[in-house]
């Protein structure tokens, strides 16, 4: 098995350096568009025979030296006890909103083995199927992240009600955080056990915050989840989107890595970071338009920089976008191999 991927999770430096891409299987892949005529989303996400295909997609097409679940960070908030849509143009739908104390007395935190056996079962299959490939990275949103979504109603520009309940009903806030928080942890237990090799937080919003709200309100959570996989012997890497302020406070994190998005400038983050962390990141997605040669010293200039962290895990700095070549793709990857 490729192995690369590991190594750099743990500060062990290879050559090539490793590479995998967020979202790497989605719209921009013929090969997807193909499974997603015949389904929807949210069936394609509990169809285990599916989520496999999809999953090894990149793999098999780009050559990239990890697989990440196919799957939706959403997907553990249905079985809490919420409804889940997703709708064309709109995104996510989760209803009804949870806003009050009685909203709160609806959830429970879920049973995976019980309540998302399909998520379970595309581990396993996909273990089998890429045991002398690259390893398998499970994931999940962060708590607060979710609870965004489950206070909004959906997507949010601004987080209204969100922020509006942190800071008008802080204990409101806290014990949503933590039902949500043991969900986490629940599902992410469950996938190690089922097979995941390394473990991905995503907190898709947490740049919504001042660095004091985040560690007063959102990073004693997240940290809970981290802590809780600790037994598991599996890289932890946690990703807070457009979080460069939010870094002293991430250091802290009971993790491997630390993802980085297009934003942050690496030296100034291994500097923060030290020897604590390896990186993963962070070139920004519509950096794919370049033309080849644009493209090359760019990812040269990345992995230059990234050499001087205590590992680095080749990456966009967000999820690859639909309206990309898929030849492109392939060529990030091949150039990040041949440089590195």
């Amino acid at each position: 098995m490729n192995k690369i991927f590991l190594k750099q999770c743990y500060g062990e430096k290879t050559s090539p350096s490793p590479i995998w891409i967020m979202r790497q299987a989605g719209r921009y892949l013929p090969e997807y568009q193909a499974v997603r005529q015949k389904t929807d989303f949210l069936t394609l996400c509990k169809t285990p025979e599916l989520a496999t295909e999809v999953t090894l997609q990149p793999v098999d097409i780009l050559g990239v030296d990890a697989a990440i679940l196919f799957s939706d960070i959403l997907i553990p908030i249905e079985p809490m006890g919420m409804e889940l849509v997703f709708s064309e143009g709109k995104g996510p739908l989760l209803s009804p909103p949870i806003r009050s104390e009685a909203d709160l007395k609806r959830l429970r935190p879920i049973e995976p083995e019980h309540d998302v056996p399909f998520v379970l079962e595309t581990i396993r299959l996909l273990r089998e199927a890429l045991k002398e490939k690259v390893p398998l990275i499970g994931f999940a949103g962060a708590p607060f992240t979710l609870i965004t979504y489950m206070v909004e109603g959906g997507s949010s520009k601004n987080f209204l009600h969100t922020k509006k309940m942190m800071f008008e009903a802080p204990a409101l806030f806290h014990n949503l955080m933590s039902i949500v928080t043991e969900t986490t942890i629940r599902y992410l237990k469950a996938q190690a056990e089922a097979g995941a090799q390394a473990i991905q937080l995503f907190d898709t919003w947490a740049g919504a915050l001042s660095r004091k709200d985040y560690e007063e309100f959102v990073f004693p959570y997240s940290n809970r989840v981290l802590t809780a996989l600790a037994q598991y012997n599996i890289p932890r890497i946690h990703f807070a989107l457009n979080g460069s302020h939010l870094l002293p406070v991430t250091k802290k994190s009971a993790c491997e890595v630390i993802g980085l998005d297009w934003r942050m400038d690496i030296p100034f983050c291994v500097d923060i970071l030290g020897d604590s962390k390896a990186i993963q990141g962070n070139m920004d997605p519509c950096a794919l338009f370049m033309p080849k040669s644009q493209l090359k010293d760019h990812v040269k200039s990345i992995l230059e920089q990234g050499a001087k962290a205590k590992g680095h895990i080749f990456n966009l700095g967000h999820g690859v976008m639909p309206e990309i070549d898929q030849e492109k793709v392939k060529l990030l990857v091949e150039l990040v191999h041949e440089l590195s």
